[in-house]
């Protein structure tokens, strides 16, 4: 394998069987490793993890260059005091926090989240319509509310008594900022009704996270699959539990020593160290000629967390574009040949103006999965406005009005299951200023059966607004 394969190559044979049959622990990726080349001298340290003479390997690359590798004994170091441990249950040390009916709450761009321990999640937005009247747009994400037969009507008990707090055998870790942390789960079910899963309830597991200096806020909120939610809790409660306490891990060293005739580094490793270097410093001038020249290579688009004080309040698609200049966005833009793309869970979201808007998920094993949620038909959209206002108007103070958003109709989508008729979706588009010119902000919203909302934030939307006609159509500022 060449280099940088032999690095995979090890940690993958450590967990196999090495030379002369000897059997060698199995790893985790859990554990972080650092692999070292000390060359001829070699002083293995005298703390943490230890090391014996006989438990190595030997790697050899594609250039037949060999290494001997010593190999760390792993421990968690913890063993004596979380086996000592009589102290309360994880459930136990929670209960406080759900007895006290308290909630917590994390505002995004559009959505606020409620989490009530112990009862409910909830998912809502308000807005504010004429005459000051509030819209509120809700979905449960779980409930742990259900009726008691025996008692009066409308009286409502905890669900479910003892199983709230699970026992757990084994406790489950989470991946959180590159740290593999213990975390007590607690599942909640019953919640709204999901139409993309056959009206089957919402549900979702709320992981309780130690952290000694937080006070219960909602760190994260993700839709793993398909109306199934993720919600992390940081509490300084699961802190006195020793098994549950946050500890940082250990980088674990291995030391690779070549063997005669093999260089201290492979050749290979040795030069790509160098092509990293060299992306590291300062980007230069480049000359037009090495400017990519087809129109797929002008820009790209990724998915980027935006992060606001400590915490990533939520993932948009930013595109970071090179050669094209505001004026050649907007065009392309309303040419649909340049589309938005973003959303956060499940699924994303791909919209391109005056053309489609596409719902999809894409798996490592099974591929992209994509939904027609609307295409557009300028005739359509037209007799839709007559009975819906495309546009939305914002008051000055000087007393004039300028367009706030612009709403469009897309219809003759994929047929929905659960109503035999197409899917179709109202786009609106509203003007969001940002740091970044070129950010983009998308959310979806199913007030009905396959009959969606699709909100698209943007601040290049901001250039063009103005433009709208009667009917809501944008074109190019003059």
């Amino acid at each position: 394998c060449p280099a940088p394969a032999l690095l995979c190559g090890l940690l993958a044979a450590v967990a196999a069987v090495a030379e002369g049959g000897r059997a060698l622990p199995q790893l985790s990726d859990d554990i972080p490793f650092r692999v070292n080349w000390p060359g001829t001298e070699l002083s293995l340290p005298t703390t943490g993890v230890l090391y014996k003479e006989d438990n190595y390997i030997i790697m050899t690359t594609v250039d037949k260059e060999k290494y001997k590798c010593l190999l760390p004994l792993i421990a968690s170091g913890n063993e004596e005091e979380e086996k000592d441990y009589k102290g309360p249950t994880p459930g136990e040390l929670l209960e406080p926090l759900f007895k006290q009916s308290s909630c917590s709450y994390r505002i995004e761009s559009y959505w606020t989240y409620e989490v009530c321990h112990g009862k409910h999640i909830r998912q809502y937005h308000e807005e504010k319509e004429t005459g000051q009247k509030i819209n509120i747009q809700e979905y449960y994400l779980g409930n742990m509310i259900m009726k008691n037969p025996s008692s009066e009507p409308g009286s409502q008990e905890l669900c479910c008594g003892s199983d709230l707090f699970p026992s757990l055998t084994q406790i489950p870790t989470k991946n959180i900022e590159g740290q593999m942390t213990p975390y007590y789960p607690v599942e909640l079910g019953n919640g709204t009704p999901c139409s993309l899963r056959q009206n089957l309830p919402r549900s979702s597991t709320v992981m309780y996270i130690c952290h000694p200096e937080a006070k219960h806020e909602i760190l994260s909120v993700a839709e793993v699959t398909t109306c199934e939610y993720e919600v992390v809790i940081l509490t300084p409660l699961l802190c006195n539990h020793p098994k549950y306490r946050f500890r940082a891990s250990p980088v674990n060293d291995i030391f690779c020593q070549s063997l005669p005739g093999s260089p201290l580094k492979p050749h290979n490793l040795e030069q790509l160290e160098k092509q990293q270097e060299m992306l590291k410093m300062p980007f230069r001038r480049v000359k037009e000629e090495e400017m990519p020249s087809s129109k797929e290579e002008k820009f790209s688009s990724i998915h980027k967390p935006v992060a606001v004080g400590s915490h990533q309040l939520l993932t948009v698609g930013t595109t970071h574009i090179s050669k094209l200049t505001d004026e050649q966005l907007i065009k392309e833009f309303l040419s649909g040949s340049y589309c938005f793309h973003g959303g956060v869970g499940w699924w994303k979201y791909e919209f391109c103006y005056g053309k489609y808007v596409h719902q999809y998920h894409e798996d490592k094993e099974s591929g992209k999965t994509s939904v027609v949620v609307g295409t557009w038909s300028k005739e359509e959209h037209i007799e839709w406005s007559r009975k819906n206002a495309a546009r939305t108007f914002y008051l000055r103070e000087d007393g004039t009005q300028t367009v706030r958003m612009v709403s469009h109709f897309y219809g003759n989508g994929d047929v929905c299951d659960l109503t035999d008729k197409p899917r179709q979706v109202t786009v609106k588009l509203k003007c969001k200023e940002s740091d970044s010119p070129h950010a983009v902000t998308i959310y979806m919203l199913e007030p009905h059966s396959c009959q969606y909302i699709l909100g698209v934030e943007s601040p290049v939307i901001c250039k063009i607004l103005d433009t709208a006609d009667e009917y809501g159509l944008l074109s190019v500022p003059s």
